[in-house]
């Protein structure tokens, strides 16, 4: 089965609440997932998946269901726990939330990320997300997809 996602449940909510950044990506991903489950009781557009390895949970991902006035759908969180780092996993992740995302119609998805996360951008840039600006935007990279 491999790499799938989903939605962060009664089931699943505090197995998400484990999960955790290396040390020294704290500075990068500064919000706990415990903050995105409360905003997303107050952010009706949130949708909330757990990234599950076969039964185990290794991720967590926020996108948005709607777009902004401009158009475009949101990816405000996104990651790999510690442990789980560096085997492909976001990488399939991403590819599945993007096909997630093609099926509601999206045509721009958006995201950001700090500056020194280099391994972000390196794996945002692979999916041909593109810098909207050179200049750091909030504290933050901002990444367009454009999908066809």
């Amino acid at each position: 089965m491999g790499i799938h996602l989903k939605p962060v449940s009664v089931e699943n909510w505090y197995e998400c609440t484990k999960l955790k950044v290396k040390p020294e990506q704290q500075k990068v991903f500064p919000a706990p997932i415990v903050y995105w489950m409360a905003e997303s009781k107050f952010v009706d557009d949130f949708e909330l998946r757990a990234v599950y390895m076969e039964a185990d949970v290794v991720g967590f991902i926020v996108y948005c269901k709607n777009p902004d006035v401009d158009g475009n759908y949101w990816i405000p969180a996104f990651m790999i726990d510690a442990k789980h780092q560096g085997k492909g996993y976001g990488r399939s992740a991403l590819n599945k939330l993007i096909e997630i995302m093609s099926f509601m119609n999206c045509k721009r998805i958006m995201l950001g990320h700090r500056p020194d996360n280099r391994i972000a951008g390196e794996l945002y840039e692979s999916f041909s997300f593109k810098k909207v600006s050179e200049e750091v935007i909030d504290g933050e990279i901002v990444r367009l997809l454009q999908l066809p």
